[in-house]
């Protein structure tokens, strides 16, 4: 079917976090041949919070836990191996006033008649007046993305926040910082009790209650921040090197805003247990719609409802155009293969993507190409998301480029020397000069446009 000159798809889903892959796996499995409209920096990272995650140790069929990026990269892999169809950009516009529904996408317009929005919620800042001076310079929203940076090593570190994701991040950062300073608002945790208790055992972590940020303060790095008692008004500075937020959500609904009901926070309404939105074939999953539960396993079932009400309601109104699987059995996905570190035996000279400094110097020096140095640390779920679109970028420019990974946590000294103060951190270096950095995840049209305009330059 065609509107408008436009082939009408029978779902589009927006996100790609739990919900969303969840919902791509079922509406794929009912030969649906879902368009899942993935993200990347507009709400969030493809993947959603659960890509700066670390260990993921509730969600079930995992008895020892699961990395947050792995299980989103699990995930994935299943709706893809299934019929999912992905689109790894951001939605920019989405338009409910007419059937079927336009999405706007990586500057297509796609026609469908029913849509699953997965949008999730993106961190909140506390908007401190030296908060932008020290953004990346101290101040960040992910220590599982940053914690790693050679500055907060061995320095004392704050997490502002009492829920489960304050208490994660305060026992990650004490695999770096020498003491970690957890600043609660109120008298008690809000986190689970499993988690706060494990940060009320550990020595390493110092609680302040009944404490707020007021400001941060430093040099070219932040210094201290400045505590302040809400009873009395008395404050306090506290040297820490690092602060991190942990502090709730926003829900990711601009896009909609003005075309479906929302609640009084903000977010998407449904009736309760259900994912119909206000707006007939448009439903709501995940914590874009959740302002209580908030969890992977939360997501993942609101998903799965949503598909299958998406997939009757196509029914009902026949609608839905099913696509047969072909095979009927898809081929396993298998393990997927990590890049080995370089070395004098397995360097390769023309490898468009390589890790390890041994790898970095030879091409350094030796390579005339412009050079994608990309600075990631293990946990880090950006890094995850930024790095296939990097390979891309290369190999659409068919080996005019080369990357090279490095590990700021077993290369801590080429990651100072660098100057890398979180990750992602991408520099781009062509005949020994440094020509641009870029800090956190981008558009890849960025970096393409950034390595053409050298080539350019070079013929």
């Amino acid at each position: 079917m065609t509107v408008s000159g436009l082939s009408v798809e029978n779902l589009v889903i927006v996100g790609s976090g739990p919900a969303g892959y969840t919902a791509a796996i079922y509406a794929a499995r009912a030969n649906l041949s879902p368009v899942l409209i993935t993200g990347f920096q507009d709400g969030g990272i493809p993947g959603g919070q659960l890509m700066t995650t670390t260990h993921v140790e509730n969600f079930p069929g995992f008895p020892d836990g699961i990395m947050g990026p792995e299980l989103m990269d699990k995930m994935k892999a299943q709706a893809v191996r299934w019929g999912t169809r992905l689109i790894e950009a951001d939605a920019t516009a989405i338009d409910l006033s007419q059937r079927p529904y336009r999405i706007t996408a990586e500057g297509q317009t796609i026609a469908t008649q029913a849509v699953i929005l997965a949008t999730g919620a993106s961190a909140n800042r506390l908007g401190l007046p030296s908060e932008e001076r020290f953004w990346s310079q101290g101040i960040s929203a992910c220590a599982i993305c940053d914690g790693a940076t050679p500055q907060f090593r061995q320095a004392e570190l704050a997490v502002v926040g009492g829920g489960d994701s304050a208490c994660e991040e305060a026992v990650y950062l004490t695999k770096y910082g020498s003491q970690v300073h957890l600043i609660v608002r109120g008298e008690k945790l809000r986190a689970s009790g499993a988690m706060a208790d494990r940060v009320l055992a550990n020595t390493a972590i110092t609680v302040h209650w009944n404490r707020q940020v007021a400001d941060a303060s430093g040099g070219d790095w932040l210094e201290a921040i400045t505590l302040r008692d809400p009873s009395s008004g008395a404050s306090e500075e506290l040297p820490v090197k690092g602060l991190f937020y942990a502090i709730g959500h926003t829900p990711n609904t601009r896009l909609v805003r003005g075309q479906l009901e929302v609640d009084s926070h903000g977010y998407l309404a449904t009736q309760a247990g259900r994912p119909e939105t206000s707006a007939a074939g448009v439903y709501a999953a995940g914590d874009v719609a959740d302002a209580e539960w908030r969890q992977g396993i939360t997501a993942a079932g609101s998903g799965c409802q949503a598909a299958l009400a998406a997939e009757r309601w196509l029914t009902h109104h026949d609608l839905a155009v099913t696509v047969s699987h072909e095979p009927i059995e898809p081929a396993t996905v298998g393990e997927p293969v990590r890049t080995a570190t370089s070395d004098a035996d397995n360097y390769d000279a023309e490898a468009l993507w390589q890790k390890g400094g041994f790898a970095l110097r030879k091409l350094y020096h030796d390579s005339s190409k412009p050079l994608l140095v990309v600075y990631t640390s293990p946990t880090c779920g950006p890094c995850h998301v930024l790095k296939p679109q990097l390979k891309r970028v290369l190999a659409e420019l068919g080996g005019a480029a080369q990357g090279v990974e490095i590990d700021i946590e077993a290369e801590q000294e080429i990651a100072s020397q660098a100057g890398v103060t979180g990750t992602p951190t991408v520099q781009l270096f062509h005949n020994k000069e440094l020509k641009q950095s870029f800090k956190g995840v981008k558009q890849r049209s960025e970096f393409k446009a950034a390595i053409e305009a050298l080539l350019a330059v070079a013929v």
